[in-house]
């Protein structure tokens, strides 16, 4: 059954939408390897249960070149030989953050990602992850349809075509 979204929050708040999508694209340029922002927003996207942005960056991840066994793996990475301490300390640093008001962030979590990551990679890294979330919340919020398997192939070519 296909949800019906709330409101057409793309066309009331334009300058919002616009603003969102030109953060989330300078943080593609900001030197995080493109697969570590896939993994880091599809996990906040798996912790908040948003099916539009799984979908969206499940598939992301794959054009990218990530494998599906990882995709797959990785709401379980926590025990998986698939992912190298430095993607655990940003999946770990991305659960921290994602759940904040259950976690307040502790220092433990915060002295796991800054042993792996530079200064301003851990700041980049968390403006990934607060924007993955701000996301989440307006997709959740507003109900946005996870794409069908047919719309998903009309709009992008490069999905494999449902079969007959």
């Amino acid at each position: 059954m296909t949800q019906q979204a709330r409101l057409p929050y793309h066309t009331l708040s334009p300058e919002a939408v616009r603003t969102l999508r030109e953060l989330s694209a300078g943080l593609e340029k900001a030197g995080l390897p493109p697969t570590l922002i896939h993994l880091v927003r599809l996990r906040a996207s798996q912790i908040n249960d948003c099916g539009y942005c799984i979908d969206k960056h499940a598939h992301e991840a794959l054009a990218a070149g990530e494998t599906e066994a990882r995709i797959a793996a990785l709401a379980g990475w926590r025990s998986s030989s698939m992912f190298d301490a430095r993607e655990k300390a940003a999946l770990a640093w991305t659960e921290t953050l994602t759940l904040v008001a259950e976690t307040g962030a502790p220092d433990a979590d915060f002295d796991t990602v800054r042993a792996q990551f530079s200064e301003k990679e851990v700041s980049d890294l968390s403006f990934v992850i607060a924007t993955i979330n701000a996301w989440n919340r307006i997709a959740i919020g507003f109900r946005q349809p996870v794409p069908t398997l047919r719309t998903r192939n009309e709009s992008n070519p490069t999905t494999p075509k449902e079969k007959a």
